[in-house]
Parts: C-alpha cells; structure tokens; sequence
C-alpha cells in the first residue's frame, strides 16, 4: 500500500485475527502511509488498533445503517473500556 501511495485507503479489519504486537505493527504502518496527503479509513469491530494510530480525526460508530456517535481519540478509548452496548442503548 505504502509504495502505491494512494490518497485514499479503505481498511476493513486490518487488525482482524492478530496478535497485540501484530496489532502494533499494522497500526504503525497505517500511521507511516496517513498524513496531509493521504487519508485512511479503517473499519473495525475492535477499538484497540485505534490506540496505537498516531493520528485520529474521527471515529464514527455505525450501526443499522447509520452513523450511531461520532468523537474523537476519546471516544475509541471509552469503547474500548465500556464496549459497545452504551452507544447502542441511547439510540434504541
């Protein structure tokens, strides 16, 4: 991905199946190829990798077919300590 050098990357669950170390490193390679040139969307069922980003924007919580909470860093740290069900609970 980082030799094509692409302005746009969509990553859906790059941080599916590995381990917290492998983890760090694909969230390291996200950070090297994002920056003021390139923008990368990652998708993920796991808050975790976000920790590792360097940058965050956004992080969006979709469900049923929409944008259920928006934040910033924050966000994906308290989805990470309280999961999921709160974001869901106050949309019902």
């Amino acid at each position: 991905m980082a030799v094509l050098k692409p302005k746009i990357s969509i990553l859906d669950e790059p941080d599916s199946g590995l381990d917290i170390d492998a983890v760090q490193a694909v969230a390291k390679a996200i950070s090297q190829v994002s920056g003021k040139d390139a923008t990368v969307i990652v998708i993920t069922h796991y808050a975790r990798i976000l920790k590792f980003l360097d940058k965050l924007d956004f992080v969006h919580v979709f469900a049923r077919g929409q944008i259920l909470k928006t934040g910033d860093a924050s966000l994906a740290d308290k989805l990470e300590s309280e999961g999921y069900d709160w974001v869901l609970e106050q949309k019902v």
